[in-house]
């Protein structure tokens, strides 16, 4: 561009010359001629080479475009052949405990939400129920489903940790998922810590059994109830912070003297005739509502209640529909929950992401965490389905966030029954 300027300004004075006269104007208008001549030759070539430029840059432009886009297509399709890769390399499985997955509870959500999830994974999944209520065929079953080629293996409830102290060391490429086994499960199962392919996850169940029982005195219950399944840690503290809850509220409320709760456990997991005949005597006796609390032991206090228009409080997941569909609208007022699918869906997600790390030999005691956002947190009572009145939706929240900031405490001492201003009589087991 530099060399076009300077021949137009020859060109220029040459011109200026020729406007000058005098006898030399003919050789000056040649040598202009020439310059102009000069000019266009030279406009042409910066032109020709501008445009070389401007090709070579453009064409520089599309490789580049072009690299890039492949480079990101490349990295798309990797991650998918991972995750793909990942995901083959599994199968799930899931073993019921004494129950089936059919028990409207525990081992249904367990069930439920590990074949969500193989399948949303496009895996290979199956369930198997042990043939009767013993470590010895918990054990065939976790060998039936090993030989069947499941590498995944999610178990629900105590009853797992003699089974897994016995199979998890043997099977040392078979990932294991429990649910509500805690140390002291597995310390009576003589495992005093647990391999890296092994993980469980155990819930404070206080906290749920608090909210619950705080919730339904405030919405105007005073004489309440309180069945469990069996004595196991998990069910004791659901019933013991059911009791701090009720206690706390009465006293909010200023009527400790009114309130009143009966305390029985089943020594089951299933309703029958003689549990029946126990929630009968106290529905027809003036009790209220019933906490019932273990598996399907739901279905005495359920049919006692529907005999004398009482209420229940489901347990672990929100049983509202079923205990409504059962034994009439609005039976069920809130349950007491734990999150047992997210826990499923959360650890699944992780282990095929290649993050189990974070799990392997790890007992994981899971509660609040989040004062701002009840739904997340792991224990909690249903908001979906709320139908009290006198204790909103709202008070839950205030409630939750007290709890959370550790301005409500809760004891998960299961040694003795707490200490209360209400009265608490405690029944011998049915079974």
């Amino acid at each position: 561009m530099k060399k076009l300027l300077a021949m137009m300004l020859t060109a220029s004075l040459t011109f200026s010359l020729v406007a000058c006269g005098g006898s030399s104007a003919n050789d000056a208008a040649d040598t202009a001629q020439s310059a102009a001549e000069e000019v266009a030759d030279t406009a042409e070539e910066v032109v020709e080479e501008a445009t070389d430029a401007v090709e070579e840059a453009a064409e520089e432009g599309t490789d580049a475009v072009e690299e890039a886009a492949e480079e990101g297509t490349d990295a798309v399709e990797e991650a998918a052949d991972a995750a793909t890769e990942a995901s083959g390399d599994y199968s799930i499985a899931m073993i019921t405990d004494s129950g089936d997955i059919t028990d409207m509870s525990f081992n249904q959500t367990t069930y439920e939400a590990s074949k969500a999830f193989a399948e949303a994974q496009g895996v290979d999944y199956q369930y198997y129920k042990p043939t009767e209520d013993s470590n010895e065929a918990r054990v065939a079953a976790f060998d039936n489903a090993v030989a069947d080629g499941y590498n995944v293996i999610i178990v629900p409830g105590y009853l797992f940790a003699e089974m897994i102290a016995t199979v998890a060391e043997e099977n040392p490429d078979v990932t294991i998922i429990a649910l509500d086994c805690s140390a002291g499960d597995f310390e009576g199962a003589g495992m005093d810590e647990l391999p890296s392919n092994v993980c469980s996850f155990t819930y404070q169940e206080e906290l749920a059994g608090y909210m619950a029982g705080y919730a339904v005195v405030k919405e105007g219950y005073t004489k309440l109830g309180f069945l469990g399944g069996m004595a196991v840690p998990a069910v004791i503290r659901y019933g013991y912070g059911f009791v701090q809850g009720a206690n706390d509220a009465a006293k909010d409320l200023g009527n400790t003297s009114d309130v009143e709760v009966n305390y029985v456990y089943g020594g089951q997991f299933f309703g029958d005739e003689s549990v029946t005949a126990v929630m009968d005597t106290w529905y027809q006796g003036g009790t209220e509502i019933v906490f019932a609390c273990g598996g399907g032991i739901f279905t005495s206090a359920g049919e006692a209640a529907k005999k004398t228009g009482g209420k229940v409080v489901g347990v672990d997941v929100d049983q509202s529909g079923t205990i409504d569909g059962l034994y009439g609208d609005g039976v069920c007022v809130t349950s007491a929950m734990k999150g047992l699918a997210a826990t499923v869906n959360s650890t699944l997600t992780d282990l095929f992401a290649g993050k189990w790390d974070s799990y392997a030999g790890k007992i994981e005691n899971l509660g609040l965490v989040s004062g701002d956002d009840a739904s997340l947190n792991y224990v909690q009572l249903p908001t979906d389905t709320w139908s009290m009145k006198n204790f909103t939706v709202d008070d839950y929240n205030t409630l939750v966030a007290s709890m959370y900031a550790g301005d409500i405490t809760v004891s998960s001492d299961i040694d003795a029954m707490p200490a209360t201003d209400i009265t608490v009589n405690e029944f011998d087991n049915i079974h």
